[in-house]
């Protein structure tokens, strides 16, 4: 008789881990209290307006090739990849730069901008090919035991993850431009950190976008989370959505079933939480929930304030990915670091997705999606007081800092998330990227993948080792995966196209 496991959560760690172990031959049902699935990967949908939640492109592309192949599929047959050059721009005041995976277009993009540095570039880079190859095994398997500090590869990396640097420290060692630091360093607030805290070796997260470039998915990246949901179903899985848990049930130290708010219980063999950690452990984890002061005592990355508009109208030239830096950025990101002030001085991220996307709006219209990294409501800023005049000041600087002067006129539909309305959507203190990446916070000290203190609790997402970040969480979910088929004794096919990338990158 198969064995039975239930996910609660149909984000895209539950999705990859129901994906893989559906086709591993396990009777896999995915429980999603949305009516849609992704979580914070899923659609909004605004009159006749797409978007996207939350994440907005994808990197290290080839992590999903890897999960959709160990089922005997490619990605491409369930979504329209588009690989994105130039990638982002980045501006400061009056200066600005296309970023490009491209490496002779990224050469002459920071000479023109910034004279005299593209050779510490190209250091950057060759140095950078390096680490990652000695880091990127280390965020392929699970630490859940003290013993997995004594593997070779982790030791091979030591020198780049025992550092007591930032990320910031990092790059200081490359760059003498602030501003051109900026550019290799603001992909740590992927993780919701200050690249002055985020820990040395995360500088390799830049490298892996200047090196292997970002997709867009047309439609929004929300399908991914679709096509994975309609690859788990053709593997016989079962998916339910509107099916909110409400409590889990224990035997001993095993979960034995979940109770749904409808008054259903189901019966488990193992149990996959792909919830926001902090949230799921005070809430539903029953006789064995964690309390919220104990949970406060943890570290949290910051949150966002999120504007989504609809346009009757297209700013062609607009790019696709902009970023318009605060004039401090370093006050910036510590006023959000210390989760009290709300800064007026604020950076800001823009997707224009329509110059590359005519799916997701009408036809001669388009949509804007706008992202503000700001304070988490640990300490509870009161954003219904003050979320007009937020709303303002980011279109003010929007308009300010770009050519779409006439923006105001233009909106014809508005949604917006503010941290506590992340909160609200049960995300713990509203920190949109889960648990801070801190060294205290991270492998054997992140909690881990088979969750401590039960024998067949697994974790999944941005709560758990790797990390946040759409590649991360795939792979914790084939972690997850791959240590309940190791419980069962059960030989699985592991698909590698990450070495062959990393060593020709190096070459």
């Amino acid at each position: 008789m198969k064995k039975k496991i239930l996910i609660i959560g149909a984000g895209p760690g539950g999705l990859s881990s129901g994906m893989l172990l559906a086709h591993r031959g396990y009777d896999v049902t995915i429980l999603e209290k949305s009516h849609v699935v992704g979580g914070r990967n899923a659609p909004i949908q605004a009159g006749n307006y797409t978007f996207d939640t939350g994440p907005t492109f994808l990197h290290q592309k080839f992590t999903l090739d890897e999960i959709f192949a160990e089922t005997g599929r490619k990605p491409e047959d369930y979504m329209d990849f588009v690989k994105l050059d130039p990638m982002t721009t980045l501006s400061w005041g009056d200066t600005s730069m296309e970023t490009s995976f491209d490496q002779d277009t990224m050469t002459r993009n920071i000479e023109r901008a910034f004279p005299g540095e593209s050779a510490n570039y190209r250091r950057f880079m060759d140095d950078h090919a390096d680490k990652l190859r000695a880091i990127f095994p280390c965020l392929l398997s699970p630490y859940h035991k003290l013993s997995s500090f004594f593997r070779p590869h982790l030791l091979k990396a030591l020198p780049y993850v025992a550092t007591t640097k930032s990320v910031m420290d990092v790059l200081s060692e490359y760059f003498t431009d602030e501003r051109l630091k900026l550019a290799f360093t603001f992909q740590a607030k992927y993780l919701g950190m200050s690249p002055w805290n985020c820990p040395a070796l995360f500088s390799i997260l830049s490298y892996i976008e200047y090196a292997h470039g970002i997709y867009h998915v047309q439609g929004g990246l929300s399908n991914i989370s679709m096509g994975m949901a309609k690859a788990f179903e053709e593997e016989g899985g079962t998916l339910r959505l509107n099916c909110e848990v409400k409590e889990i049930h224990y035997t001993g130290k095993q979960a034995s079933s979940v109770s749904l708010t409808n008054g259903e219980t189901l019966a488990c063999d193992k149990l996959i939480v792909n919830a926001d950690y902090a949230h799921a452990r005070n809430t539903i984890f029953g006789k064995h929930n964690e309390s919220k002061e104990s949970l406060l005592k943890k570290k949290y990355s910051c949150s966002t304030y999120m504007l989504y508009l609809g346009l009757d109208t297209i700013y062609r030239d607009e790019p696709h990915h902009h970023v318009l830096f605060a004039d401090d950025y370093h006050q910036n990101l510590r006023d959000i670091q210390n989760e009290k002030v709300v800064s007026d001085d604020m950076s800001v991220y823009i997707r224009n997705s329509s110059v590359t996307d005519p799916t997701v709006a009408p036809d001669g219209h388009s949509q804007l999606y706008i992202l503000v990294p700001t304070i988490n409501t640990r300490n509870g800023y009161p954003w219904e007081e003050n979320q007009q005049a937020y709303r303002d000041k980011v279109l003010d600087r929007i308009i300010a800092r770009t050519g779409m002067k006439d923006l105001r006129k233009h909106i014809v539909e508005e949604r917006c998330i503010t941290p506590r309305g992340w909160q609200e959507a049960d995300i713990f203190i509203g920190a949109t990227f889960n648990l801070a990446h801190t060294m205290d916070q991270m492998l054997y000290l992140r909690p881990q993948n088979q969750l401590k203190g039960f024998e067949n609790i697994y974790l999944v997402g941005g709560g758990t080792h790797p990390g946040s970040g759409l590649p991360t969480i795939y792979e914790s979910a084939r972690i997850s995966a791959n240590l309940i088929c190791d419980s069962y004794g059960k030989q699985r096919r592991r698909i590698d196209f990450a070495s062959d990338i990393l060593n020709k990158a190096a070459l």
